[in-house]
């Protein structure tokens, strides 16, 4: 409650209009997408707080500084690409089943984290952040060849095609959903999954004889 002119007490209605609320995860948002836009170095701290609607000091109550907010969001696509690579790596069964699991799992994590994969997958390494996120791709990379490789000599992906191709097409299809996906209200993203590892797998699997 506030009070008015006349003494009398007055309800407020919450948040103020026009200000948006600038919790961390509107902050990490709203700092993504300006960052994919006009790119890390072009995003300076004086228009992030201007597309908020608050001041300077509002965004370091959170964070340290630009550099903080890159490594936030990036690590929000990291994190669940890497949750996913864990499970994968737990699962018991054939190599192929594993690598099922982790594409998809990987694209679940995209339609969730649209904003933040799309960012990580367009970093370029000019900065700390940049190269550290850079790393943790090839790390992520490197899991995908092995099981690609591991699941052609168990006999499961048709040996006519390098095993390094193979990884590389699985998840530059998993990675061009970035170009044209578009989450909407009740879209089924599991049914995408479904549509992706349904077209790749059937690609790669050897033929049963």
């Amino acid at each position: 409650m506030t009070t008015a002119e006349n003494g009398k007490p007055r309800a407020t209605t919450g948040r103020r209009r026009g200000r948006p609320g600038y919790d961390l995860d509107s902050l990490l948002r709203v700092a993504a997408k300006l960052f994919y836009e006009r790119g890390y170095d072009g995003t300076s701290m004086d228009e992030l707080a201007r597309k908020l609607g608050i001041t300077k000091s509002a965004i370091y109550h959170h964070v340290s500084g630009k550099e903080e907010l890159l490594r936030l969001a990036v690590d929000r696509a990291l994190d669940g690409l890497f949750a996913v690579a864990e499970e994968t790596e737990q699962l018991d069964g054939r190599a192929i089943e594993k690598l099922e699991h982790l594409v998809r799992g990987s694209v679940l994590v995209l339609s969730d984290r649209l904003l933040y994969v799309t960012l990580l997958l367009r970093v370029r390494g000019n900065t700390k952040v940049e190269r550290a996120a850079l790393a943790k791709r090839r790390e992520f990379d490197h899991l995908v060849a092995r099981l690609v490789a591991q699941a052609e000599a168990e006999g499961d992906i048709r040996p006519d095609v390098d095993p390094a191709i193979t990884a590389r097409l699985l998840f530059g299809m998993v990675n061009s959903l970035i170009e044209w996906y578009k989450p909407r209200n009740g879209a089924n993203s599991a049914a995408l999954a479904d549509a992706v590892t349904k077209v790749a797998f059937d690609g790669i699997r050897q033929p049963k004889r």
